[in-house]
């Protein structure tokens, strides 16, 4: 097993930024991440505010794995990616698609809090209408009960929907409405997000045949290598998608990708196209419907520019010391309990 880095030595190649996002994501209109760089590269340590130091160890064994031990050998070279759409009133829905150029797969955000189906349905609509050939998900970030998603899945799936992904926050929920889409003949695949990267055991959703798919993101999973084994033990096609990282954590996720054997779906790894500023020169960003696989140096003059506050530095900070503590308790796989 790897030695896991010192703290002193991440301390030291830390740069805490604010980044600007062109729409609200998330509820946030800023982006904060903390960037370290490694011997082999630069990695992303950006878990939300809301997360505990054990959920947010992961995402450091992440990181780390970027920056100390590298990626696997990449099977492809252009990774087809999606356009986000977020929980945007309709109107809006043309001008977050331009920024995306030529896409074949938009996902779309749906159940957001304070909205209704119908702000959903003409989401949906407009993004259909601007895009009629176009391979059309929606994400749900389990924000419905299983009635609920019953019934806007069947309304929704009158555009044509790929899939939906995490419409219901639980495994058995997911199980329920995917067993009642299919008697009721409503033709969409659903897909698990937050019951693959927030549960203790990511298998657990494929053993309950719960999912058509699964949804796998790097930093929530502990790294490249530990998504890349859990795709195999599931058996299920994967989607890759990022977690509003930066070009950064792109990076890493255009790695996974690249190593699947296979890679049925286009990947939700534009986000970068949220932002109104990255960190580096050369963003990871699509073109023609696809990233090309390369890599992501920060640039000094971008990390002075989008500097957190001393405030906010302090409060990543002290964060990595005390999830740092964390790996170094819990050292299993790469850097973290598989």
């Amino acid at each position: 097993m790897p030695a896991l880095p010192s703290l002193e030595e991440l301390l030291d190649s830390a740069h805490v930024v604010s980044l600007p996002m062109r729409v609200k994501f998330r509820g946030i209109m800023e982006r904060e991440t903390l960037l370290l760089r490694g011997p082999l590269g630069w990695g992303e340590f950006c878990p939300f505010p809301e997360y505990d130091d054990d959920e947010s160890s992961r995402w450091l064994a992440a990181a780390l794995e970027a920056g100390w031990l590298g990626f696997p050998p990449p099977l492809r070279g252009r990774i087809p990616v999606n356009a986000t759409v977020p929980a945007v009133p309709a109107e809006r829905v043309p001008d977050v698609l331009a920024r995306f150029g030529r896409v074949d797969a938009v996902k779309i955000k749906v159940a957001e809090r304070g909205q209704e189906l119908v702000d959903d349905v003409a989401r949906v609509q407009a993004v259909r209408e601007a895009l009629p050939d176009a391979a059309l998900r929606v994400d749900a970030n389990g924000g419905w009960d299983v009635e609920q998603a019953v019934e806007a899945l069947g309304k929704l799936s009158a555009v044509g929907l790929e899939y939906a992904e995490q419409p219901v926050p639980t495994i058995e929920g997911l199980a329920e409405v995917r067993r009642r889409l299919v008697a009721a003949g409503t033709p969409v695949l659903i897909a698990a997000d937050e019951s693959v990267r927030k549960e203790d055991d990511p298998l657990r959703v494929a053993r309950a045949g719960a999912a058509d798919l699964i949804v796998v993101k790097v930093a929530p999973l502990g790294g490249v290598q530990r998504a890349l084994d859990i795709v195999e033990q599931a058996g299920l096609p994967a989607v890759v998608s990022s977690a509003l990282d930066t070009s950064v954590g792109i990076r890493a996720g255009l790695a996974l990708a690249a190593a699947l054997p296979s890679l049925p779906y286009a990947c939700g790894l534009g986000t970068v196209s949220l932002f109104a500023s990255d960190i580096t020169l050369d963003p990871l960003v699509a073109d023609d419907g696809a990233i090309t696989l390369r890599e992501s140096v920060a640039d000094p003059g971008l990390l002075e520019q989008y500097a957190a506050s001393g405030e906010r530095r302090d409060w990543w900070l002290d964060r990595l010391r005390r999830v740092h503590s964390v790996l170094e308790g819990n050292q299993h796989g790469l850097f973290t309990d598989p």
